[in-house]
């Protein structure tokens, strides 16, 4: 198997259509516009020829995540807690500026989330969050059956770890973490802090 395959930007492609010609497999020509991975010989041509620039190489396996600093993790969580509240009380209020905020605050706080540890989306970190999620959804009407498709489809770059022994339960709503409780936890069912949070018998 190829180390890396091509995948098309269909917002850059200008149609010139040139990686139709230089496909040795014919993996850039399907009716979806999609390249054919399964077809793609990862040899680059389409991308080298693409004048617009719309096909990029990307590697078949991702490498693990670098690890950031506790207190980086902690300021990045705490900032993006702000920004949800913020975006909560943007929701609340009418008018255009309101939108505006509403969805400013919503791309600041999915950033500083990827920054905090979600960058890879075939990360151990990300698996552990759906699982969760799954596991136990944070409300009614949440979509479980589409994290356990992500859990499904994701191709996962980081083997399996052992499950976490650590056990927890927010005494509040209920919700069970696993694993460490990082100081600055937040529920993410309630939003209250790491303090209302009891250990869990093994």
């Amino acid at each position: 198997m190829a180390q890396r395959y091509a995948v098309r930007n269909i917002r850059l492609c200008t149609k010139d259509c040139l990686c139709l010609y230089v496909c040795p497999t014919g993996a850039t020509d399907t009716e979806n516009s999609v390249i054919d991975r399964a077809r793609c010989t990862g040899c680059g041509a389409c991308a080298d020829a693409c004048p617009s620039g719309a096909i990029s190489m990307a590697p078949q396996t991702y490498p693990p995540q670098q690890p950031k600093a506790a207190e980086t993790v902690r300021a990045l969580r705490a900032l993006a807690h702000e920004r949800a509240r913020a975006e909560a009380a943007a929701a609340a209020l009418p008018g255009r500026m309101a939108v505006a905020l509403e969805k400013s605050n919503r791309v600041l706080t999915e950033d500083l989330l990827r920054e905090a540890g979600y960058m890879l989306p075939q990360s151990n970190r990300v698996r552990a969050f759906l699982q969760g999620l799954a596991d136990n959804p944070p409300g009614e009407g949440f979509p479980r059956e589409a994290a356990e498709g992500l859990l499904r489809s994701l191709s996962w770059t980081e083997p399996e770890k052992e499950a976490p022994t650590e056990r927890w339960r927010c005494s509040v709503c209920g919700y069970i973490h696993e694993g460490p409780l990082p100081e600055g936890f937040i529920c993410p069912r309630c939003h209250r802090p790491a303090s209302v949070f009891r250990q869990m018998e093994s």
